[in-house]
């Protein structure tokens, strides 16, 4: 299953729209607020795309409980993640070590195959990433956002091995990743609403606008990169789609005013250079 041009520019695309959305839960004061809001408009979302698409087959099920557990221990690890820390120091930690787990477990258990030059790709793209995460130390910042980062980079490496294969046994990414969204998306809210009561619920507008945007952003990320996996190797669009720590370093530059220094720069060059190697 070769990288296409096109599935490459999808899969780039949905990296923007991921790195929109964790940019959009990191504004605002409550990050589990946020996290929550996004999660209560999934219902919906997934719902709605879910009455256009034929029913899941029943084997399906498992599949998509597997990948609701697994994206709700990603949101929790993440959202008290970035309670502690810059999107830019963050986001490069719990996005940048799944990509190196999920190559390692495909090589063994999956029946992908990748090239020498992709596993090289990888490497490139892990190193980079590291060189981005490690501002966390030089810096003097809040090092307990890193077992935060490490649990949501955990997360991401499971729910990405089971869609990968969920979505090729449902034969459907787009009706696939709607009901992981109906799971997902009931699951967290109800959950967090149980734990922390209706407090967690900003009672502005504005927070419930955002957090729809978010939702909508994150249903095409995902729905994107599930397709993806359909069509080339899941541990190399892992490796591609994790090019959105690239968007959220500017992001949060531009957006956040966080740092922009040397190191990060050196680092998004190594990244970049990781997805050039993966497409030789």
């Amino acid at each position: 299953m070769p990288l296409t041009t096109f599935v490459l520019l999808a899969v780039l695309g949905s990296a923007f729209l991921h790195a929109l959305w964790n940019s959009l839960v990191k504004t605002g004061a409550s990050r589990l607020g946020a996290m929550v809001i996004l999660s209560v408009f999934e219902v919906p979302i997934g719902l709605a795309v879910a009455l256009f698409r034929d029913a899941p087959p029943l084997g399906v099920l498992p599949w998509v409980a597997a990948s609701g557990m697994a994206h709700f221990f990603y949101k929790f690890f993440l959202t008290y993640a970035y309670e502690r820390g810059d999107l830019s120091r963050v986001y490069p930690i719990a996005r940048g070590t799944a990509p190196l787990v999920v190559a390692i477990v495909g090589g063994l258990f999956l029946a992908d195959r990748i090239e020498a030059q992709e596993y090289l790709g990888i490497a490139v793209l892990g190193a980079g990433i590291l060189l981005m995460a490690q501002g966390v130390f030089a810096s003097g910042e809040n090092r307990r956002l890193i077992p935060f980062a490490l649990g949501a980079a955990a997360a991401t490496a499971s729910y990405t091995l089971i869609d990968g294969q969920g979505a090729r046994v449902a034969g459907d990414a787009v009706g696939y990743v709607a009901w992981i969204f109906v799971v997902d998306g009931l699951g967290f809210s109800v959950a967090m609403l149980l734990w922390k009561g209706g407090a967690v619920l900003p009672r502005q507008r504005r927070p419930w606008a955002t957090g729809a945007v978010a939702a909508a952003a994150s249903y095409g990320a995902y729905g994107i990169s599930v397709w993806a996996m359909t069509l080339a190797p899941i541990a190399l669009v892992a490796a591609l789609r994790e090019t959105s720590i690239l968007f959220a370093v500017l992001i949060g530059w531009l957006v956040f005013g966080e740092r922009m220094t040397r190191a990060k720069a050196l680092a998004a060059a190594v990244i970049v250079a990781g997805v050039m190697i993966t497409r030789l």
